[in-house]
């Protein structure tokens, strides 16, 4: 009988204790409101309160790690052509769509200043090095810690090379197919996290990462009833436009 009442109020408790939220990342800063990895876009995820702000960054000809997320200028800017075919004065020159300007990857730090967690995506080849270079400065010089970063890309190689630069940094694996395809290389890097659409995401498939030791962060999500199922499935973030509506 003792047993009997320990196993129900083990039940009533679970059922009374709310599920964790996932984390709310800011897909491009807070794209639903303000021109993408734009200044703008991360002072208004900022401004909304998110628990992390994801931004993509290429490598241009001149060096810099611009923050962009299409290969080509063209959808957002008044110019055309490949962004990493750019140098710095010709990039600054370049005028986005609410009169933005594209900044590089110090302006966004700058900005955030070490209050929020990024999240990296490695969008262009040839990245590792700088964004290493850059994160690790940093984090010995400027105030933030290595635990505020994480590093994430579809090109799984240049995962692989920024893990040979820093052994100990946080890394997703970003897939747009079946996120348990992505188990084997995310064991190889050892990392945190594997990040797929949300087109591909069951609960089963979510439970199966987790039982791989992985956890889940979904892109992207800007409908409430679709983050609360996703959150009854145990998924630990989603990245959304519009961070506020899934709160």
């Amino acid at each position: 009988m003792k047993y009997f009442w320990s196993v129900l109020l083990l039940l009533l408790m679970t059922a009374c204790t709310p599920s964790k939220s996932p984390l709310i990342i800011g897909h491009r800063g807070a794209m639903g409101y303000e021109t993408e990895n734009t200044i703008a876009s991360i002072e208004k995820a900022m401004e909304l309160g998110v628990d992390m702000i994801e931004i993509d960054v290429f490598r241009i000809s001149s060096g810099e790690i611009a923050v962009f997320h299409d290969e080509r200028v063209d959808r957002l800017a008044n110019g055309a052509g490949r962004i990493e075919d750019y140098n710095m004065f010709d990039m600054r020159a370049l005028v986005l769509d609410g009169g933005h300007g594209i900044p590089i990857l110090q302006d966004v730090l700058k900005t955030v200043n070490a209050q929020v967690p990024l999240n990296i995506e490695l969008k262009g080849a040839n990245t590792s090095d700088r964004v290493n270079f850059i994160t690790d400065y940093y984090i010995k010089e400027r105030g933030w810690s290595a635990d505020q970063f994480l590093i994430s890309s579809f090109n799984w190689d240049e995962l692989r090379e920024f893990r040979t630069l820093d052994p100990e940094a946080r890394i997703a694996v970003l897939t747009e197919g079946n996120p348990e395809d992505a188990i084997g290389v995310a064991r190889e890097l050892g990392a945190e996290a594997i990040n797929p659409s949300v087109a591909t995401v069951t609960a089963e498939r979510v439970q199966a990462v987790h039982d791989a030791g992985f956890k889940v962060y979904v892109w992207t999500v800007n409908d409430p009833e679709l983050f609360a199922s996703l959150k009854e499935m145990g998924v630990d973030g989603v990245f959304s436009d519009y961070p506020d509506r899934m709160r």
